[in-house]
This record gives C-alpha cells, structure tokens and sequence, in this order.
C-alpha cells in the first residue's frame, strides 16, 4: 500500500514523505521508502545518524 502511494503521488507529480516510528527503528523499512522514491522521512533525533548511513547506502544502491 505504501509502494502505490509512493507511485501514485510520483506520477502526478507531487512530493511525498512519512513520519512515524517505524523508519527510525527498521532499517529495512527505510530502505524499502528509499528505493520507492520517499521524498522525505521524518526522524526521531536518537536515529538520525544510524538512519542517515542507512539512506545514503540505500541510494548509492540504487545508482547502479
């Protein structure tokens, strides 16, 4: 369900993000957003580094 409202709001041109417990604690969740096309992830401030490197590896993945 989150996939397709990623893909929905990115065919119609529109910026999406999420906020809530699960990106700070799930690293594969964060993923996951990341290689959906999130736009923006909300954070508690105990992981904003941990999930940083998580995002940045993320991307990097998918500059392949």
């Amino acid at each position: 369900m989150i996939a397709k409202a990623i893909s929905t709001l990115k065919q119609c041109d529109r910026k999406i993000g999420i906020c809530g417990q699960a990106p700070s604690d799930y690293p594969k969740f964060t993923r996951f957003l990341v290689e959906e096309g999130i736009d923006s992830i909300s954070l508690n401030p105990d992981s904003v580094l941990k999930t940083l490197l998580e995002i940045a590896a993320a991307e990097k993945g998918s500059e392949k």
